[in-house]
């Protein structure tokens, strides 16, 4: 009897409905519609060409002026916790 394969994995809906970024979040990933993984990378590639990730801590994100709008003030956040913020910085 032939194994049955796993079905392919679907990608999550809700991830991938674009999202448009408020005037704090568009000065880091541009104010176009976008879904919430292109948005992460994005957000990613900012910290990165940016040198924003703590060197000894890598899972720790060094907010520059732009990301500061994003982190509410915060100096520095954890990249969990960067992810709970810029929920608060999009809209369906």
């Amino acid at each position: 009897m032939a194994k049955k394969s796993a079905p392919a994995r679907k990608p999550n809906a809700a991830f991938m409905k674009p999202v448009t970024p408020d005037a704090a979040l568009a000065a880091v990933v541009g104010s176009k519609p976008l879904p919430r993984t292109e948005l992460t990378k994005k957000l990613w590639d900012y910290i990165k060409k940016n040198g924003l990730q703590n060197p000894k801590a890598k899972t720790e994100i060094i907010a520059d002026d732009k990301l500061k709008a994003v982190f509410n003030g915060k100096a520095k956040v954890s990249m969990f916790e960067m992810t709970k913020l810029v929920s608060g910085h999009v809209s369906s």
